[in-house]
Formats: C-alpha cells, sequence, structure tokens
C-alpha cells in the first residue's frame, strides 16, 4: 500500500504521471497535426477523415469498459504497461498505413489500436493522478493535464516542422511511437505498487472493488459532472481533431497555418492548465469553471466569424483558455471522496471521453452537410450547458481541495 510512501517517492511518482500524460498528449496531437496531410494522402473527404475518427472514437468505447474492469482487478498501475503499448502500436500502425500502404483500411486498424490504448491509458492515469491529488492536498489536477496540453504542444509544433519540410506521415508517427513507449513504460517503474491486490482476500477485495464501480452508476453527482466535462471535452476534442481542417478547408488558410492554430490552442490550454491550481484553490472549482465558460464560447464565437485570421487566432486563444480546465477539475470533483475516488474517476473519465473520442466523428458527418464553420456552433451551446452545470463541482462535505479562500 501506498500509506508509507516517503516525500520522495511522492514526488518520483507525481512526476512519473506527468510524463505519461506528457507523452500521451505528444502521441495524440502528432496525430491530429497532420490530418491535412492524411487527407491527401488517402484521398479523402471530410465525410472519410469522420469514419477513420469513427472507428478511433469505437475502439475508445471498449478501451473505458476494459480500464474499468482492469484498474479493478489489476490496478492502473499494472494496466498502463499494456495500454501505453496498444497506444504507441496504434501510431506505427497508422503511420504505416497511411504513408507506405497508402491503405484506408489499415490506417482505420491503426486508428483502432491508437483509440483502444489512449482512451484506457486516460482513465489509469486520472485515476493515478487523483490519488496523488488526494496525498499532496491540494489542487493538482489541472497541473497534470496541463502536461497533456504540453505534450499537445510539442506534438503540434513538431507537425508544424514535419508539415513544412514535407516529412512523410510515416516517419513522422513511427518515431513519435517510439518515444511513447520508452518514456511511458520507463516511468511505471516510478509508481508505486499501491493498486496491485494483496494475496490474502484477494477475492473479496475484487469484488467490492467492481461493487464500488458499479455504485458510482447510481450517485446523480457522476451525471451532473459529467454535464460539465461533456461540453468542455467537445470544446477540446473539437480542435485537436477538426482546428487544422476548419483554418484550411474554412478560413482558406495553408496546412502549415493550420497547425500553428492548433500550436496556439495547446499553449493556450497548457498556460492556464499551470495557473489551474492556484487559481481553483483561490477562488473555487465553481466560479473557475464559470468564468471559463465565458471565455470558451466567446473565443469560439470570434473564430467562427473573424473576418481576418489573426482575429480568428485570438478567438483560438480564447477557446483553449477557456476548454483548459473542465476536463480535470471534473476529475478532481469525481475524487472528493478518497473511499471511492478510483470508481468516481474512472466514471467520470467515462462520460468525459464519450464526449471526446465520438464527438469530433458526428461533427465531421454534420460538417459535410453545412460547413466545418457552421459546424461549431454546436459546440458554442454545449460549452453554455457546460457552464450552466458548473455548481456540481462545488466539493464535498469534508473536502480540502477545490474550495478556494477569498
Amino acid at each position: 500500500m501506498h500509506s508509507a510512501l516517503t516525500r520522495a517517492q511522492l514526488v518520483h511518482w507525481r512526476t512519473a504521471i506527468f510524463t505519461i500524460f506528457f507523452v500521451t498528449g505528444i502521441g495524440f496531437a502528432s496525430w491530429a497535426s497532420r490530418l491535412p496531410a492524411v487527407k491527401v494522402a488517402l484521398g479523402i473527404d471530410d465525410p472519410g477523415v469522420g469514419a477513420l475518427l469513427f472507428v478511433m472514437g469505437a475502439t475508445s468505447l471498449v478501451g473505458l469498459s476494459l480500464a474499468n474492469i482492469i484498474v479493478a482487478r489489476w490496478g492502473a498501475r499494472r494496466g498502463m504497461v499494456a495500454t501505453i503499448s496498444f497506444f504507441a502500436f496504434g501510431l506505427l500502425l497508422a503511420g504505416i498505413g497511411v504513408e507506405v500502404a497508402h491503405s484506408y483500411a489499415l490506417t482505420a486498424v491503426g486508428l483502432g489500436f491508437l483509440g483502444l490504448g489512449l482512451s484506457s491509458t486516460d482513465v489509469m492515469m486520472n485515476v493515478e493522478a487523483a490519488a496523488v491529488e488526494q496525498r499532496f492536498g491540494r489542487t493538482l489536477m489541472p497541473l497534470f493535464h496541463a502536461f497533456f496540453s504540453l505534450g499537445t504542444v510539442a506534438g503540434a509544433g513538431i507537425g508544424v516542422g514535419m508539415a513544412a519540410g514535407g516529412v512523410g506521415v510515416g516517419w513522422h508517427l513511427g518515431a513519435i511511437a517510439g518515444v511513447a513507449i520508452v518514456a511511458g513504460l520507463v516511468s511505471l517503474f516510478y509508481v508505486p505498487r499501491h493498486d496491485a491486490p494483496a494475496a490474502d482476500g484477494e477475492a473479496l477485495s475484487r469484488r467490492e472493488r467492481f461493487a464500488a464501480l458499479l455504485a458510482v452508476w447510481r450517485d446523480p453527482r457522476t451525471y451532473a459532472i459529467g454535464i460539465i466535462m461533456l461540453g468542455m471535452a467537445f470544446a477540446e476534442g473539437s480542435a485537436s481533431d477538426w482546428l487544422t481542417i476548419a483554418v484550411v478547408d474554412g478560413h482558406g488558410e495553408k496546412q502549415e497555418v493550420g497547425a500553428i492554430a492548433l500550436t496556439v490552442f495547446s499553449i493556450a490550454m497548457t498556460v492556464f492548465r499551470v495557473l489551474g491550481g492556484p487559481l481553483v484553490d483561490r477562488i473555487g472549482r465553481v466560479w473557475t469553471l464559470r468564468v471559463l465558460a465565458v471565455a470558451a464560447a466567446g473565443g469560439l464565437v470570434l473564430f467562427i466569424v473573424a473576418p481576418t485570421f489573426p482575429i480568428a487566432l485570438v478567438g483560438v486563444a480564447l477557446w483553449g483558455a477557456g476548454a483548459s480546465l473542465g476536463f480535470p477539475l471534473g476529475m478532481s470533483a469525481a475524487a472528493d471522496d478518497p473511499q471511492k475516488a478510483a470508481a468516481s474517476v474512472s466514471a467520470a473519465a467515462t462520460i468525459g471521453y464519450l464526449a471526446f473520442l465520438c464527438g469530433p466523428p458526428v461533427l465531421g458527418w454534420i460538417s459535410h452537410q453545412i460547413g466545418i464553420l457552421s459546424t461549431l456552433w454546436i459546440i458554442v451551446g454545449l460549452i453554455v450547458m457546460s457552464g450552466l452545470a458548473s455548481g456540481a463541482a462545488k466539493p464535498i462535505a469534508g473536502s480540502k481541495i477545490g474550495t478556494g479562500h477569498h
């Protein structure tokens, strides 16, 4: 168990989970930043891209379901050994499908592995991050997600260089896959074995964990937090998957400019996630979420209607800043009760990722009918819904995290 961990061991644990957030961010953004090149290489249109993303979303649902079972049976640390491997293999296979085989089907298979590995790893790394946050006794979840965003900044920035330099998608994603597998697995050596089942009384312990996983789905607060995460996960996911294409097809800019816009979005998210913990500890979770919902909705509207691209970039920055804390603060709120934190975080992550990974493919089908910029108005409405539901993130009685002070 982790009760006897020293300060140094806690810091190593925290750093290891920071690293896992970072490498998954790099991998995801590396794929997202090359979507315009993928369209050209495979000769597909927006519905074709939407179908690829749907495959990724569908396998992500499987990954979410498996993650809950794996956490209850083996624990997050052991489970991530397998899921990070799936994530890296999916990147590699997708790159081969686009660049070497020029095969839509092989690319889809790669994205299937990518979705399975990404979503299941996300649940488990959030379970670990929530445990770290509780041990440190202050709001840290936004900082964990800042490392994911920092990874997306690095991944998008690399994508800018790769696109401008004419480097193929296969070489690009293959190299990132290698980085992800090595960094991810090395980091797991520094995660304590607190979540491994005990040898004695193991069956009872497992039954209790499975019962806890089911019980949180009967808690109304789980769904209320899910509404907050739903809108902001759509806001974040739509940018990751469609911002580059919205810039290229909606605003008529070059592929490199689309990657730059994604980089701006990622930088804005990263900055506000770094600042998010102290801000929440100052004004509280609820007010933080309300203010940022206004920023996200306003920024997205500005991006949609902007007459010039520099103005659109301002909107992108506000969009990214506003969407930055919905997902991590939803995770933090779910972990308020330490006794059922793992089960609640798993449930909240499931709701968030349903939107984060399955929403963008649906947007692809809609955009084919009305255009990508017009489709983004749907996200504006979902962000407003999230802001109105922010009160559900109020810390429970006895929780020291997210209450704020004036």
